[in-house]
């Protein structure tokens, strides 16, 4: 058996504006598009978005690293998507982090890392 791929799934209840929240903040690429199951590759990972979903806030474990965690702030507000807890600077974290939600209550982390 040889895996193909490696994808994480995202429930939403609008699949097409969390589709085009996630092409339109990372610069995703859509590779797939339907009612039941999309998928978008975002820095060569694969994020499957499945509609259906309640639209409730909801842990993924997701995260994703950024050169500038500002301006993927910033985008992130443009886009619909908000936070839970602003980028924090601490001396023992390796990174600056901050906790956010995309439009379906998907929530994730944006990252930057220390230089």
């Amino acid at each position: 058996m040889k895996v193909q791929k490696v994808k994480y799934a995202l429930w939403a209840a609008d699949w097409e504006r969390c589709l085009h929240f996630y092409r339109d903040l990372f610069g995703g690429e859509i590779s797939f598009a339907s009612e039941v199951w999309s998928e978008i590759v975002i820095a060569g990972a694969t994020i499957g978005i499945h509609g259906g979903g309640e639209g409730k806030r909801t842990w993924t474990g997701l995260s994703f690293q950024v050169d500038d965690i500002h301006t993927a702030i910033s985008k992130l507000k443009e886009h619909g998507g908000s936070l839970t807890r602003e980028p924090t600077d601490t001396p023992e974290d390796p990174l600056h982090l901050a906790m956010c939600i995309d439009p379906d209550g998907n929530e994730f982390m944006v990252t930057r890392r220390r230089d």
